[in-house]
């Protein structure tokens, strides 16, 4: 999406891309590689130990093979996924201009999944960079505090994030038509 600069009075484009903005809401990309196929190797291992090393219950009731199994499953996979939360962690922390050290210890160290809480609950929020004049940023902020450019499409009435499809504003009713809007999002709204 580009953005638009108001500073000179009127609406200008500015051609500089904000493809960081997207790739930062990849998901399962933010897991690494290192981190699925350690997860796969443990999971494969774990399996095979607890196969062969854990005994089966000493007194067969009905059923006893498959709580057996049951018990096994689920060790491996909350094994498996608290290695893929590592992964995970090591990636977003970067991302968030955070200590990567400290939160892989917190993490790691934590019983029971406990630190990856508590990281989810203090994280900080992803920050970009305005194209215009580079001041740092918390994502989904519209107009840049330092020189005005616009970071997202707003209601030129009430200044209230709107979609870019959207005909008329959610907040005020006004007519984003009026606006000047980029010619690539006229087109779409003339378009429907």
């Amino acid at each position: 999406m580009s953005g638009w600069n108001l500073q000179s009075g009127g609406a200008q484009r500015d051609s500089a891309p904000q493809s960081h903005q997207h790739r930062d809401t990849d998901g399962l990309k933010m897991i690494p590689l290192w981190s699925v196929l350690l997860a796969v190797a443990v999971s494969t291992t774990a399996l095979i130990y607890f196969n062969q090393h854990v005994p089966p219950p000493s007194h067969r009731r009905p059923g006893w093979m498959t709580s057996h199994w049951i018990f096994i499953y689920t060790m491996v996979t909350a094994l498996a996924s608290y290695i893929l939360l590592l992964g995970y962690v090591s990636r977003d922390v970067r991302r968030r201009g955070m200590p990567v050290a400290l939160w892989m210890v917190i993490v790691a160290l934590m019983p029971g999944g406990i630190g990856g809480v508590v990281y989810f609950l203090l994280r900080q929020p992803i920050m970009v960079r305005c194209p215009n004049c580079t001041t740092e940023l918390t994502a989904g902020t519209h107009f840049c505090p330092q020189c005005r450019f616009q970071m997202a499409p707003v209601c030129g009435q009430c200044f209230r994030g709107v979609q870019i499809t959207d005909v008329y504003c959610q907040q005020c009713g006004h007519d984003l038509a009026e606006d000047s809007a980029p010619a690539r999002l006229r087109v779409f709204s003339d378009s429907n």
